[in-house]
């Protein structure tokens, strides 16, 4: 069941913004077509594409529509039903930042995305990733992520080459759309080869625009082209796993700028590994880790199997990529980290690094029935304890008074620090408490001694 928290949106305002997703697709899909033409689709490699085919003064024209969804199909149903709702939409809009509190970009980021979405670059399966991305996260999942989170000067877009390539159709010179936005944008040469740019940045406002694609093959600086998007591109490690299988979203600017997204839960994991891959000290860093943070707190309601699924993914990719999560998710605050694991079915022996240290203190809890005992894990209070019933049936106690069961305990102790380690990073989560909770059971004792005492000189 899903809980109520203080930074949902309400579900009339969730409605609102899946009827301006709608909308705004569907005004997005006329845009892009409004000369006289028909659709007709092509089968590649077992899959079905659709393009829509124009008779020009220069003969027939022939553009990219985009691979068969349910999706698309109602589009090109509903393409000459279609009418001019911009004023809607903009209330819709403006209804969004009103009532439910979610911010719009900045003015000059807002227009320079709905200049690049006319152009069609979004059609044409380019992805707005990075922190202007994450601003579209508020209004898709209903909730109210941090502002500080959410603001930004950057806008990255990213296009894997292949489907680059493969579309068949290209804007015009990158540069010539961004100055219909802002006329001071200038190219920011690429430091690998002068010749090529990836970067261009206004000299008013300081908007900078980074265009990038997924390094598959041996790490290289070197720039790659997107003939679509009639740029080149900077290649990243690790970003294929981001844009595969993006989102709709709307950026909340004038009517509505609907454009495509990384799945939330890609995008979550993806900044665990990328915040590893940044040099220490860098502010960029902590940025990662809190918009993960801030992600994984309310996919763990919202959208848990998605979630499960975009994990496994990540994970079966390799020791690197599990390495880099690891790493990640050690600095996610430990509740919300518990949370997560428990979700995806993970142990805390996954965190690199992850200790725990016992105190020397120990006392009987009359309403637990239980001697409870503590440790620290990096830091942060763990509590521990072991069931009456589990010294009474392994250890002796049964008859004794509280008394009697903490000498047992201290006369064992060892042996239950060990045990309550060995719960604590290998076995499944079971209670969720900042920074943890163990409990040793009588019917867990006979696995933990096991694994306990089989670990001669460890511990």
């Amino acid at each position: 069941m899903e809980r109520n928290n203080s930074n949902d949106v309400p579900l009339t305002l969730r409605t609102v913004y899946a009827e301006l997703l709608d909308r705004a697709g569907s005004a997005a899909f006329q845009e892009a077509f409004t000369e006289k033409g028909n659709f007709t689709a092509k089968t590649i490699n077992g899959r079905t594409y659709w393009y829509f085919q124009a008779q020009t003064d220069d003969g027939r024209k022939q553009r990219y529509v985009g691979p068969e969804t349910p999706e698309l199909l109602d589009q090109i149903k509903r393409h000459r039903e279609a009418r001019d709702d911009v004023n809607h939409r903009a209330k819709l809009v403006s209804t969004l930042v009103r009532s439910a509190n979610l911010l719009r970009p900045q003015p000059e980021i807002g227009t320079v995305l709905a200049t690049l979405a006319k152009a069609g670059i979004f059609r044409l399966r380019a992805v707005l990733i990075g922190t202007a991305a994450y601003q579209t996260y508020s209004s898709m999942l209903g909730v109210k992520l941090p502002v500080s989170l959410i603001q930004t000067g950057d806008i990255d877009i990213a296009q894997s080459r292949e489907i680059s390539i493969a579309v068949g159709e290209n804007t015009p010179p990158m540069l010539e759309l961004l100055r219909d936005a802002d006329a001071s944008f200038r190219e920011i040469p690429h430091v690998q080869d002068s010749r090529r740019v990836a970067t261009y940045e206004t000299q008013r406002s300081g908007i900078r625009v980074d265009f990038l694609t997924p390094n598959r093959g041996a790490d290289s600086e070197a720039p790659q082209e997107l003939p679509a998007l009639s740029t080149d591109a900077q290649p990243l490690r690790f970003l294929d796993y981001l844009i595969r299988e993006p989102e709709p979203a709307v950026v909340l600017h004038g009517a509505g700028v609907y454009v495509l997204v990384p799945a939330p839960e890609r995008y979550a994991i993806h900044k665990l590994i990328v915040s590893r891959r940044r040099r220490e000290g860098n502010v960029k860093r902590d940025k990662d880790i809190l918009q993960a943070e801030a992600l994984f707190f309310f996919l763990i309601e919202r959208r848990p199997f998605e979630l499960k699924a975009a994990w496994a993914e990540a994970w079966e990719r390799g020791k690197k990529w599990r390495q880099l999560i690891g790493e990640g998710l050690a600095f996610v605050a430990p509740a919300t980290r518990d949370r997560l694991l428990k979700t995806v079915e993970m142990t805390r022996s996954i965190i690199p690094g992850l200790e725990m240290q016992f105190a020397s203190s120990a006392r009987y809890d009359f309403e637990r029935d239980v001697v409870s005992f503590t440790a620290t894990a990096n830091n942060v209070l763990v509590r521990c304890a072991v069931s009456r019933e589990a010294l009474n049936d392994h250890f002796e106690a049964d008859g004794l008074d509280k008394d009697g069961r903490l000498r047992i305990f201290r006369e064992n102790r060892s042996l239950f620090e060990k045990m309550a380690r060995v719960k604590y990073m290998e076995w499944p989560i079971d209670v969720i408490y900042e920074g943890g909770q163990v409990l040793i059971r009588t019917e867990e004792v006979p696995q933990l001694l096991k694994t306990a005492l089989g670990r001669k000189g460890k511990n």
